[in-house]
């Protein structure tokens, strides 16, 4: 099995680690050694296991190893990946074994997303880097997602939908086709986007409207 570590210790991370054991249960492949995080104590420990570091252990961390960031937060998921300087980390597409994909060759995939329990993926869809598809996420077809996307359980995307990078979208919130939503955009929960968004705001509601700031 290949060595996996999270970065991130809190209620994702824990459940990043229920994704890696699932996987495992079908086929071993990730022994999970630990987590990385900032805002804990090195040594300490969760259910799923110990605290080894903080970004500057992982940056000279001397052996190959797999990375997970486990935050659910576009502008932190950018800031961290962009602190990142270790050759010898990479970054795996973990993906819960029970999500269902229209047509698996299909996916155009980057690298270090995580797609929990339940995500549901149509046909030509493409992927970037380090987006997060929390539980019971659905993209329809052809749908273009950059990087750093956090999408919150049960996020629905419509088909031929255009999603730039570092976007938060809330639990329930819904977008109909062939929308656009382009950078550092943040979605409200349970809100519906029946048209194309503008950079840097936050929606909410059903439809969806601006809200100022």
């Amino acid at each position: 099995m290949n060595d996996i570590a999270i970065y991130g210790a809190g209620g994702f991370g824990h459940e990043v680690a229920c994704i890696i054991n699932a996987i495992n249960k079908i086929r071993p492949t990730w022994n999970l050694i630990g987590f990385f995080d900032d805002g804990c104590a090195v040594g300490t420990s969760n259910y799923y296991g110990k605290i080894i570091g903080k970004m500057d252990t992982l940056n000279h961390f001397p052996e190959r190893i797999a990375i997970v960031i486990a935050i659910a937060s576009s502008k932190i998921l950018e800031d961290l990946t962009s602190k990142i300087t270790n050759h010898n980390l990479y970054f795996p597409n973990i993906i819960a074994p029970n999500n269902l994909f229209f047509d698996y060759e299909s996916v155009v995939w980057g690298i270090g997303n995580v797609l929990g329990f339940g995500v549901r993926i149509s046909c030509g869809v493409k992927i970037g880097n380090f987006n997060i598809l929390n539980g019971c996420v659905s993209l329809g077809h052809d749908v273009d997602i950059g990087n750093h996307n956090v999408m919150q359980p049960e996020t629905r995307i419509s088909g031929g939908v255009f999603i730039g990078n570092n976007n938060f979208f809330g639990a329930r919130s819904l977008v109909l086709q062939r929308l656009k939503i382009g950078n550092h955009t943040r979605i409200g929960v349970g809100s519906v986007i029946i048209r194309n968004t503008k950079d840097g705001t936050t929606y909410f509601g059903n439809p969806a409207k601006k809200i100022e700031e």
